[in-house]
């Protein structure tokens, strides 16, 4: 025991003693310590909180002391994009809750990278994923992204508990529980109605906060500690062999894995956009002066085992055309997949469906095989408007691929041009121009 003229905080532990953390008697000086580093989002002290300060502090020091040694590589980065949108510099430590600031995490429900986004979310925002690049794993485009989704979760409930825990559950289900307590005020009293999940959520991004800030009271010892890599942006456009491109520069393979981690293949694709690939900084000049033999070298190999294994890989979008198909009354998956000549496995994957349940207006995502895939037998109505140009009159049921695979010779992005369409969507007796 203590005596009465010592406290816990005046008692000296010896630094090999790595498992020491004040008992459980210090929860007033844990709420007062959180009280000092309070900013913009309300750390309230709970018993909820004080169980995940215990599990950081003592009963997984490990997993601890590997957030305190990856924490420099990311959180510069994240301060740079909270401050461009104008978010609590807090909201930073949320990585760490979400993913273990591992930008290759997915969950068992398929969210992906540092913020753990969906497919769907994720492409709301500009993330988009095929078999080659998944953007969510992109530090930089993913950190932004997750600044506009809290950005607007705060605009929807103006409380930064709720908002948080909105990012974990969707706003939907926070309203439910909101709904639940009688439309409540506070965070804490709503907290018993939220899902399970969803209540552990904020009280560990508060414990792994204070953790974090408080690392030395708490005998944390971090050696190595982890710094991003200065690095420059190449465009590649054609097929890149990593492992060629590396040994050409002399470089380490896994420095070039480590610094695009949304290439999902050690290969760089062909692409009429191009790929933004990072490349360590220190050996710019060498590609500099080597630049089109080193890029024509790197571009010859691999490119045909990649098209190989792409095409015959489950769920792979290789050579198809991504349309969304909205669902209507009496859908069905199975009917769906034979419209569009995919398989139904493969429609579960593009869109992360578990079971076969879909909703009406529920847009699904659906990669099409444009060469391969027969044209709809419906007959098209086409009619001459009175400046000459054809129009096409939409039918009950059409989408835009429905009408490109009608109108042979005329593409979803021709027509999408054509009419100044910004989105796949379409309404029956709409008439498009297709040409003249």
């Amino acid at each position: 025991g203590f005596s009465q003229e010592e406290s816990q905080e005046d008692i000296f532990y010896p630094a090999s003693d790595l498992e020491y953390i004040p008992a459980e008697a210090d929860y007033e000086l844990i709420e007062d310590r959180l009280s000092c580093i309070e900013n913009e989002i309300p750390l309230n002290y709970h018993e909820r909180v004080h169980a995940f300060v215990n599990y950081f502090a003592v009963k997984d020091r490990e997993y601890t002391s590997l957030m305190i040694k990856r924490k420099n590589m990311y959180f510069p980065l994240f301060e740079k994009y909270l401050k461009k949108y104008g978010l609590p510099d807090e909201l930073k430590y949320l990585a760490i809750v979400e993913s273990g600031l591992n930008p290759k995490a997915v969950s068992s429900a398929r969210a992906v990278g540092l913020w753990q986004f969906m497919s769907y979310t994720g492409r709301h925002y500009g993330l988009n994923n095929d078999w080659f690049i998944d953007d969510r794993m992109d530090p930089e485009q993913s950190t932004e992204a997750a600044c506009k989704y809290l950005a607007q979760l705060y605009k929807m409930f103006g409380d930064w508990e709720f908002a948080i825990s909105a990012y974990n559950t969707g706003p939907g289900n926070v309203r439910k529980a909101i709904r639940k307590s009688g439309y409540k005020k506070t965070f804490w009293e709503v907290y018993p109605y939220l899902y399970r999940e969803t209540r552990s959520y904020l009280p560990q991004f508060i414990a792994i906060m204070y953790v974090l800030n408080y690392a030395d009271e708490h005998n944390f010892q971090v050696e190595d500690m982890e710094y991003s890599m200065d690095y420059d942006p190449l465009l590649v456009k054609d097929h890149l062999h990593l492992e060629t491109f590396a040994s050409q520069l002399n470089v380490c393979l896994d420095d070039i894995k480590a610094l695009n981690p949304s290439l999902r293949y050690d290969m760089v694709p062909e692409t009429s956009k191009g790929y933004l690939l990072k490349i360590p900084a220190d050996v710019k000049p060498l590609l500099d002066a080597n630049r089109l033999a080193i890029l024509d070298t790197a571009a010859k190999v691999g490119k045909q085992e990649l098209e190989k294994m792409a095409k015959n890989s489950p769920g792979s979008t290789y050579g198809r055309d991504r349309v969304v198909y909205r669902v209507r009354s009496g859908d069905v998956l199975g009917r769906i997949a034979e419209r569009y000549h995919v398989g139904v496995s493969d429609l579960r994957r593009w869109n992360n469906i578990r079971g076969s349940m879909i909703k009406v207006g529920q847009p699904l995502v659906i990669y099409v095989n444009s060469k391969g895939a027969p044209a709809p037998t419906s007959k098209p109505v086409i009619k001459t408007a009175s400046n000459g140009m054809k129009m096409y009159v939409v039918q009950p049921g059409d989408t835009l691929w429905d009408i490109s695979r009608k109108l042979s010779g005329v593409s979803i992005e021709e027509i999408k041009k054509l009419n100044s369409l910004t989105s796949n969507n379409i309404k029956p007796g709409q008439e498009l121009i297709i040409g003249k």
